[in-house]
């Protein structure tokens, strides 16, 4: 037999089978293989970029525990506690399920915040990846509201008093503020209209993340991945196929992620699980502090620094608007902190505060705290609207590696 005949008769087994039949009709196999195996991507990549895949996952089990518990859930202010109790004590492996979902609200809002610290440190928002960083920021905001309306569902003294307490807080926007309080409580205080509302709006945004995640991975094999260095790859040799190199850095981010998760789940319960939520909702019981999950108290912080209850609640939702304008305020033409020293102090500054805003909303901006925080809100906002403009004057006669294989000796 000729060599072309014998090409012929392996081209013709090979496209025999279920997987090249389905291909050829939907070529799902071809793009699986296109985009996550033989997908170039910068060589140089570092631990931090795990942290896609990790969130992908924790979604991924989150949606999957969320369902299970919605199915056992009662969604009324009478029966809801009763449902979650019966969840963790009646039901086979349901308080496994529950703490595992507690768990990944805590884990994902933290990944989610060294993800989003990670592209402002090396510069993942610059030109052409705007769209990346802007339905980045589109899913921070759905997570948030999809996890204080899930914060809200166990019906405990802390969600009770807890969407009471944002239910004001709307209320302090001119013109719309009294509608939208209503709309979220459907009446004076919080019972079962606010919290069936709570629950559609817990459980339709969470499959809307999905759907966004989707976009925003579809923007991210658009443009590539940004690396390390903040430059584009030049040529084959700065990059390598994601498969497998990636997926086995993936895989073991992956399991280091899952021990960690575990040691919080089994051993440490208490850092997820506020005690004062274990008591059923009492509107005639006021608690003695009210504060929401350490991932939203920096923006508690910085609602209890400003004086103005309405000013509070304008430079919190504020911190987050801020950050879709980034990719504009920032002018300079490099992208990561690693050649931008005085950016990087900025950075470091950043995150000092952030952290320290925590702090402040977790001792409610008292005494000294008051002090720290109004300091740390000025310098969150003015490393955006002042810094990030200003960068570009002290950055000039930056010499960048010529390509990323260079840098690396390579």
């Amino acid at each position: 037999m000729t060599d072309a005949g014998s090409r012929d008769t392996q081209d013709r087994q090979e496209k025999t089978g279920i997987l090249p039949w389905l291909d050829a009709r939907l070529p799902v196999v071809s793009a699986f293989r296109r985009e996550y195996v033989d997908y170039r991507t910068p060589r140089n990549l570092n631990g931090l970029w795990n942290f896609g895949a990790i969130l992908t996952v924790v979604l991924l089990v989150m949606l999957a525990t969320g369902i299970f518990l919605a199915i056992n859930y009662t969604p009324t202010a009478a029966g809801a506690f009763a449902s979650i109790e019966a969840i963790e004590r009646q039901v086979p492996s349901g308080w496994l399920l529950r703490s595992i979902h507690v768990t990944g609200a805590s884990m994902f809002l933290a990944a989610l915040y060294i993800h989003l610290f990670r592209g402002l440190y090396y510069g993942s928002y610059k030109a052409p990846r705007e769209m990346l960083w802007l339905t980045g920021l589109v899913l921070l905001a759905m997570v948030m509201f999809t996890a204080f309306a899930g914060y809200v569902l166990p019906w405990g003294q802390m969600s009770y008093w807890g969407a009471d307490v944002a239910g004001k807080a709307v209320d302090e926007v001119p013109v719309v503020g009294p509608w939208l309080e209503h709309f979220l409580q459907g009446g004076d205080a919080p019972g079962d209209v606010s919290l069936h509302r709570f629950f559609i709006l817990h459980m339709v945004l969470a499959f809307a993340v999905l759907g966004v995640v989707g976009v925003h991975v579809a923007a991210l094999h658009v443009t590539g991945s940004n690396n390390p260095l903040g430059i584009e790859p030049t040529g084959p040799r700065d990059t390598v196929p994601f498969h497998p190199y990636y997926t086995s850095k993936d895989a073991l981010g992956l399991i280091l992620f899952a021990l960690l998760f575990a040691v919080v789940v089994f051993f440490l319960p208490n850092v997820v699980f506020e005690a004062e939520n274990f008591r059923p909702a009492n509107p005639l019981h006021t608690p003695a502090d009210i504060e929401p999950e350490w991932y939203f108290l920096p923006f508690y912080g910085i609602l209890q620094s400003v004086p103005s209850k309405f000013g509070g609640l304008l430079a919190s939702v504020g911190a987050i608007l801020v950050l879709f304008l980034v990719p504009w305020l920032d002018r300079s033409p490099i992208r990561s902190a690693r050649f931008r020293p005085v950016y990087r102090v900025g950075m470091g500054v950043l995150v000092v505060c952030f952290i320290l805003l925590g702090f402040v909303g977790r001792h409610h901006a008292q005494g000294g705290w008051m002090i720290a925080g109004r300091i740390a809100v000025v310098y969150y906002f003015a490393h955006f609207l002042v810094l990030l403009p200003l960068s570009a004057r002290w950055e000039r006669g930056v010499v960048l590696p010529e390509s990323i294989a260079g840098e690396r000796g390579a």
